[in-house]
């Protein structure tokens, strides 16, 4: 158990750097910038917490941004400012870049090679796949909080 504290904690504090460097790549307000840097830890550490109940990375990404979805909006909420200007910088470090990086890689290694060997198409499109699950989890994890509160008409009649 306190393996996993630390290994959260670990996690929460190292999303935390890229998403304050992609927010002020943004030009997110320097006083926004502690926002951004919780609402990564907060998703990045709850996706590790997911992924070590054993769901399957796809699922614990699509909670992990529809948390940093609901704690956005509560932080637009008390500042005024648009839930995306936090958002956005804190879902980047939950971007499946080395799943893509192995599907580029193998695509390469496809290409150079005279004959297809079933392994390696099998890798490239299990890496392509889980990128794309993961990366339509982020979206729709990010936007589902918004579409729900921001809603004009209300869910139950």
């Amino acid at each position: 158990m306190m393996s996993l504290v630390l290994t959260m904690l670990n996690d929460a504090v190292f999303s935390a750097i890229p998403a304050v460097g992609f927010a002020m790549v943004f030009n997110v307000p320097r006083r926004y910038l502690p926002y951004c840097a919780l609402a990564a830890a907060l998703g990045h550490g709850s996706r590790t917490m997911w992924l070590s109940l054993c769901l399957p990375i796809e699922w614990a990404t699509f909670l992990a941004a529809a948390l940093v979805g609901v704690v956005t909006i509560a932080f637009a909420k008390k500042h005024l400012a648009p839930p995306l200007m936090y958002a956005v910088a804190a879902i980047i470090p939950m971007i499946p870049g080395t799943y893509a990086f192995n599907t580029v890689i193998g695509l390469v290694q496809l290409t150079a090679q005279a004959e297809m060997s079933p392994e390696l198409i099998y890798e490239v499109v299990s890496n392509g796949l889980k990128t794309v699950f993961i990366l339509g989890a982020l979206s729709v994890g990010l936007a589902m909080p918004s579409l729900l509160y921001f809603r004009s008409r209300p869910v139950i009649k």
